[in-house]
């Protein structure tokens, strides 16, 4: 056996290289000096190619996010353009696997979902769903206004613009109660002016057929309308609503609804009032020119009020009344039998002086008493309107009842 050698400094073990044992090979020159004393490039030479330039950084940097997958996924979800989220997801996918970009799971789930979107469109138009929504929406336009009978109340009040009128009870307060409805015929939308006109007229003459009894109509209620726009007459709107409300159009009405006709009165109110009714429209067409500027028109509403008064007096009589009130009711009926001549001679006068004389003759022969004791007897309200200008309080010869448009 061998005795290993004596612990020492290391000694290379034969063969030998070119150098004699125990010497080395010369150290290599030195390398240029860096500021800090350190080498400049290693043990290396210096390399003839540039660095990394700025915005080197030592983590990698994410791959960017595709468009068009991000585009595929807002629309598949908002379902708006089905057709294009779905030919933008398949563009998206096709330049992800190109590039190496992220959102492959947005442009799939986008494709997918206006995939379905354009199934759910082709499904509508097949079975024509497209126009049951349209009609379903131009409906809804149309029935957004109260109907006839119904109070409510409107964020913009009773003036200039409204956009939404909210159904509350009547018994409570409210800006405006619904008394008729009028349907425009279709076409072209007629103007605003137009349409205007068509309101104060229509709904000027039907309140008396919702409120039969204008005497209990309270004083300071006013006749408003709701007409269609031209934005509102392309959706299929077509209604004016006519209302009452408060003549101040701030304030609200209260005390329940002023309905009064075939559903709330009893068969003796609602044919006296029918009667008496007759007269007070004929009264309330006076002309707007007094009978010095058109004595013609007046004489003509003179004679309008001669047929009118003549069908009162038929309808009065023509009625078998309940006892108490026989008398009261045929006190009314000679009154308007007695009235007739003045106003026929007012009809054929040869000159205003002639028409005013015979005008007053008919004043003066009205008695309102005879009217109150009448309705008493019927239970109607009993207090008069206020005097209009142009004729009096009372069931006869009156030419208003408190209501303006």
């Amino acid at each position: 056996m061998s005795i290993p050698p004596p612990p020492g400094p290391y000694q290379p073990q034969e063969p030998q290289g070119p150098y004699p044992q125990g010497q080395y090979p010369p150290p290599p020159p030195p390398s240029p000096q860096g500021p800090y004393g350190q080498p400049a490039y290693g043990p290396y030479p210096p390399s003839p190619y540039q660095g990394w330039g700025q915005g080197y950084s030592p983590f990698n940097q994410p791959a960017p996010v595709n468009g068009l997958a991000i585009a595929s996924l807002v629309l598949g979800v908002l379902c708006c353009l089905p057709a294009v989220g779905l030919v933008l997801g398949l563009i998206a996918l096709g330049q992800i696997r190109k590039k190496g970009e992220r959102g492959k799971a947005m442009a799939v789930i986008g494709s997918v979902l206006s995939s379905l979107g354009l199934a759910l469109w082709v499904l509508v138009l097949a079975t024509n769903g497209v126009s049951d929504f349209w009609d379903g929406f131009k409906e809804a336009a149309r029935s957004s206004s109260p109907a006839k009978g119904e109070c409510f109340n409107s964020a913009s009040g009773l003036e200039g613009s409204t956009y939404d009128l909210d159904e509350v009870p009547c018994s409570g307060a409210h800006d405006g109660e619904v008394f008729a409805v009028v349907v425009l015929p279709d076409g072209d939308f007629p103007g605003d002016a137009s349409v205007t006109d068509t309101a104060e007229d229509k709904c000027y003459k039907l309140r008396s057929a919702y409120a039969m009894d204008t005497w209990a109509v309270p004083e300071g209620v006013d006749v408003y309308y709701v007409v269609p726009s031209q934005e509102t007459w392309n959706l299929g709107d077509r209604e004016i609503t006519c209302a009452f409300g408060n003549a101040d159009s701030d304030a609200a009405m209260d005390g329940g609804s002023l309905r009064n006709d075939e559903t709330t009165l009893d068969a003796d109110q609602l044919a006296y009032l029918k009667a008496v009714n007759v007269q007070q429209a004929a009264a309330e067409s006076v002309p707007a020119d007094v009978p010095e500027d058109d004595l013609e028109a007046n004489k003509k509403w003179a004679a309008r009020i001669v047929s009118a008064l003549a069908e009162e007096t038929g309808l009065l009589r023509g009625r078998t009344w309940p006892a108490d009130a026989r008398k009261p009711v045929e006190a009314v009926a000679k009154e308007a039998e007695a009235l007739q001549a003045p106003w026929a001679k007012a009809a054929v006068a040869d000159d205003v002086d002639a028409f005013y004389l015979h005008y007053g003759e008919a004043l003066e022969l009205e008695d309102p008493g005879l009217s109150v004791t009448a309705r008493k007897a019927l239970g109607l309200a009993t207090t008069p309107p206020a005097e209009e200008e142009g004729g009096t309080d009372g069931d006869v010869g009156g030419s208003g009842d408190g209501l303006e448009v």
